[in-house]
């Protein structure tokens, strides 16, 4: 299991350009998750980072939290309005989990209000999903060239460079 704050340890490259990204759209990202029949489905959302967590939070009892109850695996993708992709595009893949501690929950509703105005203080958080992440990948063009830099746990990111 690699949390978010080990995440950008082990890959600096990926976890700027995720956040170059999610910064760049308003948090927004594309959520894909395992429908019950097998086929994809793609949402979209906005995770949030958090005491060194990526936090996979919406609305309950939505299908794709019905999705990641009983598969908790996932890829979300930075949003990409760019053809040309020029500030970066990255992908994460992993599964969630849910954490069940109150304190936390209500840290998270605390910082999301300070942070969004959102208020979602005081209420119960049933799933509260946190990430763990089991691989990424970013890309980057310019200069006639792309760079894929890819990432697994236990290694090092590596770049493809294609021309």
């Amino acid at each position: 299991m690699t949390t978010w704050a080990e995440f950008t340890t082990a890959a600096p490259r990926i976890s700027a350009i995720f956040l170059r990204r999610h910064a760049a759209t308003g948090n927004l990202c594309m959520l894909a998750t395992n429908r019950s029949d097998g086929y994809p489905r793609i949402s979209p959302m906005e995770p949030r980072i958090f005491e060194g967590e990526l936090v996979v939070g919406g609305m309950p009892g939505t299908t794709k939290f019905l999705d990641l109850r009983r598969d908790p695996r996932f890829c979300l993708h930075t949003a990409t309005v760019d053809t040309q992709v020029g500030d970066g595009d990255a992908k994460l893949w992993g599964t969630v989990r849910h954490v069940p501690d109150d304190r936390l929950h209500q840290r998270y509703a605390r910082d999301l209000y300070d942070k969004t105005g959102f208020d979602l203080r005081g209420r119960v958080f049933d799933p509260f999903y946190v990430a763990d992440i089991t691989g990424a990948s970013a890309v980057e063009v310019g200069g006639g060239h792309m760079d894929v830099t890819i990432w697994k746990p236990g290694e090092d990111e590596r770049v493809v460079r294609k021309h």
